[in-house]
């Protein structure tokens, strides 16, 4: 199977994305984490081969320049199905959580309907494959401390008050 990688710089340092052929995104991940290359690895162990064709990548490139230029508060990118049935209902509910926002990992288990307690919730964020397009980053302690993130606590702390810095509103 072929999947399309790419990077780019972002103030938080270089991103590494890969799209399917579908141009359905299937990993992105912060190179300046303490395993720059787990999205590569992950994705060969799955049978993926990787080739670069910037066009394919263009629309997620695009959007995330967007997001850190303070033009786009969401994604709305087609994201690959790579999880269970709770992993794809925490995901689905991270997607909802409003730029700027936190929800507790408790919050999120109640949210999609008690299916998992918050530790289960903390698990499923950790296997997020797709960083920052679903906003893991957003989920906390239920004390509003920091908890795990896959690419790192300085960058969890670093996206939050991104966005929080960022609340001006847009312009239309």
């Amino acid at each position: 199977m072929n999947a399309y990688l790419d990077e780019m710089e972002s103030p938080m340092g270089p991103i590494a994305l890969v799209m399917d052929e579908t141009g359905a995104l299937l990993g992105l991940r912060f190179r300046e984490s303490r395993h720059p290359t787990i999205l590569e690895d992950g994705l060969m162990r799955e049978g993926f081969s990787f080739l670069r064709d910037e066009a394919r990548t263009a629309a997620a490139r695009g959007q995330l320049a967007g997001y850190f230029a303070g033009e786009r508060r969401s994604f709305n990118l087609p994201v690959a199905r790579r999880g269970s049935d709770f992993q794809e209902a925490v995901r689905a509910e991270l997607s909802r959580i409003p730029f700027g926002e936190t929800r507790s990992y408790g919050q999120v288990s109640e949210l999609i309907g008690g299916t998992g307690d918050a530790r289960d919730v903390g698990v499923a964020c950790a296997a997020n494959p797709v960083l920052l397009v679903v906003p893991c980053h957003r989920v906390v302690g239920a004390d509003g401390s920091l908890k795990g993130y896959a690419d790192g606590m300085p960058l969890k702390a670093r996206l939050l008050d991104f966005e929080e810095e960022s609340q001006t509103p847009l312009l239309a």
